[in-house]
């Protein structure tokens, strides 16, 4: 029984490598790029289920896919006017990102004073 219920996990990881990742099939000859491919599809799959336990640990209501798709909208500035210091930083953190970097447990990036705007 033990042995069934381990198969249908690993099925269920396939599953989320394939759809939820979008980690299409590659095909290699090289024994070391075939190991390669497999850890990094087990870490890809080890990271989902880390997400996906603290978003549910800390009650949030999305999944590791929205989660992921909320902080995307999440971006880097540098910008440089007529050869002047450059000038960097994050754009504005929403409620709804400020959220689940809370629920995963990752650091809100520094705020630059000089970037609010974006």
């Amino acid at each position: 029984m033990q042995r069934y219920k381990a198969l249908a996990d690993i099925e269920r990881g396939f599953r989320v490598l394939k759809s939820e990742t979008e980690i299409a099939p590659v095909f290699h000859r090289l024994p070391e790029r075939i190991k390669a491919h497999a850890a990094l599809c087990f870490m890809a799959l080890v990271v989902y289920r880390v997400m996906r336990q603290r978003l549910k640990l800390a009650g949030s209501k999305l999944s590791p896919e929205a989660a992921l798709a909320e902080l995307r909208r999440i971006q880097h500035h540098r910008i440089s006017i007529n050869e002047t210091t450059p000038v960097t930083g994050v754009s504005t953190i929403h409620q709804q990102q400020a959220e689940a970097l809370a629920a995963l447990k990752v650091a809100k990036p520094p705020q630059d004073a000089q970037m609010s705007l974006l």
